[in-house]
């Protein structure tokens, strides 16, 4: 699916922060970016992405804060109907 029709069906940037604590120092705390096109509220792609980090990776998840932006929507998305050239 393109990049533009993923977000004129209502995905948008997904930012998430992800803190977790380290393998082999488990008070200390590690930060991780995750982002992509997801769809909100459910944000089908995070949840499958954090299922993944539970299931095969060693640190334990401490918090997740999410954040979402709408790119472009219908409303802002205009298509020509004629395209001139000018010299």
């Amino acid at each position: 699916m393109s990049v533009l029709r993923s977000q004129l069906e209502g995905f948008r940037l997904t930012t998430a922060e992800i803190l977790y604590h380290m393998p082999d120092y488990p008070d200390f705390l590690q930060t991780y970016v995750w982002q992509e096109l997801d769809l909100a509220p459910r944000y089908p792609k995070l949840e499958k992405f954090l299922n993944y980090w539970e299931s095969n990776l060693d640190g334990k998840l401490h918090s997740v804060r999410v954040a979402g932006k709408k790119i472009i929507s219908p409303s802002e998305f205009q298509s020509a109907d004629m395209m001139v050239t000018l010299h």
